[in-house]
């Protein structure tokens, strides 16, 4: 059969629009990244000696409930058999737990300038097959090398994942009208909640009972390699290329879609300009504030489970799981009012998204406060860690997209920058969270989230006053030209003084040249 008889037919059969399948398959590009991200914070309660200690301080740490059940499931008298367990620190840990974000940052910016080169879908396919791939031999890695092992393998993941965020946010970009970006990108990078669901939750049933902490990294290595295969044949970098879109939706997308290099070629990236922007460096310090809370829930809070409120490993599965299951609910809710209110013109881009970063920003920063000051109760504890995360649901309407409104054209280096840079605290934040809780007492993790607090509402704060919905006139300089004070020279090369501009007399056809 003849490739126009193959489009023929799967444009009968997928009758859906092309851009959704982008987003569902951005949704489980999403949760399989998280999924591997995260599961090391589960695998490492189980990977670590625990030593019990030597005496309880009243006030200051709970009582491990499971201690005077003699059952199977009590974290400090589990056999495990088959797998080598280590003798790490808590310093340590925080350290194996920091590695990913170290490759993550390094690729960002390479990742974005790849994907405008060449396009988002294999910028963004290769990087999840590398980590996939490298998630897989984690459990050789480990036994090879021990923690030096781990932090190795670790980095490698972190570097395929980096050019994940840019290449999507530039495949938005291309293929998303503004007043849908709020819907697709919580369905896309509201995947980051459903691998934070599934993650722990899965991770949990695999661990109980003594389970190898190696089929972890086998399961989620395994399923991103299957969603690489589905990856490559269902979606593409523009509505333009897509062999088989309907010709309704690619008219649709190239009438609505405002990036200018969905039409023609664009200029090469005005670092000069993106560096000196301002409503930019704001953007990346809302998300510095944003990762810095959200690095340390997805990281450390199994570990607060565990260890503090001595939840047994299955339980801390669920537990962990469940603040995920109401932020990427809220996600969606925040981004329907969000896009209704836009579309409406209740209120502008810009103000939409400093709502939602506060609602997704302060109002989290509260919730883990008051979870600090819960103490042993764990019921409360996981009340209100839920909330907290719930409202951090508001991030995917605003933070995560607004790299997309500045700079539609070169959205995937500006995201790059933002996202690369805010990952530094998925560097900083497990690492401080080692340091502050040695002994894994209530105080010690109240310091950890009272920092969190600070970082949270100052960057809002920050935001609110600076941050910009508009484009900016860098990322189209044909349309909105430089600006009166703009003393750095073009973004292209000018015309050089030795070439000869044609010029045609009235009564002679014979060239001539004017100097």
């Amino acid at each position: 059969m003849t490739l126009r008889g193959w489009k023929l037919i799967l444009n009968r059969v997928l009758f859906i629009p092309q851009r959704y399948v982008l987003g569902i398959m951005g949704l489980f590009a999403l949760a399989n990244s998280f999924t591997m991200r995260v599961c090391l914070s589960m695998t490492i309660t189980q990977m670590v000696l625990h030593t019990p200690p030597s005496e309880h301080i009243i006030g200051e740490t709970c009582p491990d409930v499971s201690v005077s059940d003699n059952s199977a499931t009590s974290n400090t008298t589990m056999v495990y058999a088959g797998r080598e367990r280590y003798d790490w620190s808590e310093a340590t840990q925080g350290f194996l737990l920091s590695a990913f974000y170290y490759g993550y940052v390094l690729t960002h910016l390479p990742g974005g300038i790849l994907a405008e080169k060449f396009g988002g879908k294999w910028t963004v396919g290769v990087g999840l097959l590398c980590t996939s791939l490298a998630t897989i031999l984690t459990p050789c890695a480990v036994g090879i090398g021990g923690a030096t092992g781990l932090f190795i393998i670790r980095v490698i993941e972190g570097a395929g994942e980096g050019t994940v965020t840019p290449g999507f946010v530039l495949l938005l970009a291309r293929w998303v009208p503004p007043s849908e970006r709020s819907r697709f990108g919580a369905m896309i990078f509201g995947g980051a909640q459903i691998g934070n669901i599934f993650g722990p939750y899965i991770s949990g049933h695999l661990l109980a009972n003594g389970g190898d902490w190696a089929n972890v990294f086998y399961v989620f290595g395994t399923l991103g390699i299957l969603w690489f295969l589905f990856w490559i044949i269902l979606c593409y970098n523009t509505p333009n290329t897509h062999p088989f879109i309907s010709d309704d939706e690619r008219e649709y997308l190239n009438a609505n879609v405002t990036a200018s290099g969905l039409h023609k070629k664009l200029n090469p990236v005005p670092f000069k300009a993106i560096l000196r922007s301002a409503p930019l460096w704001v953007l990346i310090l809302a998300a510095v504030g944003h990762d810095w809370g959200y690095f340390t829930m997805i990281t450390d809070l199994p570990k607060y489970f565990s260890d503090v409120l001595k939840f047994n490993i299955k339980e801390t599965g669920l537990m962990s799981a469940l603040p995920y299951i109401a932020m990427y609910v809220c996600s969606f809710i925040f981004a329907s009012i969000c896009d209704l209110c836009i579309r409406k013109k209740w209120h502008s881009i810009g103000n939409g998204r400093k709502i939602y970063t506060t609602l997704s920003s302060s109002v989290p920063a509260v919730f883990i406060i008051l979870a600090s000051y819960s103490g042993c109760n764990r019921l409360e504890a996981v009340i209100l860690f839920i909330a907290s995360m719930a409202f951090m649901g508001g991030f995917y309407s605003s933070v995560k997209i607004n790299a997309m409104d500045i700079a539609p054209n070169y959205a995937g280096t500006c995201s790059a920058f933002v996202n690369g840079i805010a990952a530094i605290s998925g560097i900083i934040t497990p690492y401080l969270v080692g340091l502050l809780t040695p002994d894994q007492t209530i105080e010690q993790w109240r310091i950890a989230f009272w920092t969190v607090f600070a970082v949270l509402v100052v960057t809002n704060i920050v935001y609110l006053i600076w941050g910009s919905g508009e484009q900016q006139w860098w990322d189209d300089v044909d349309k909105h030209g430089y600006p009166p004070n703009w003393k750095h020279g073009p973004f292209t090369k000018r015309v050089l003084d030795t070439e000869k501009k044609v010029v045609y007399p009235k009564h002679d056809h014979s060239p001539v040249t004017n100097d």
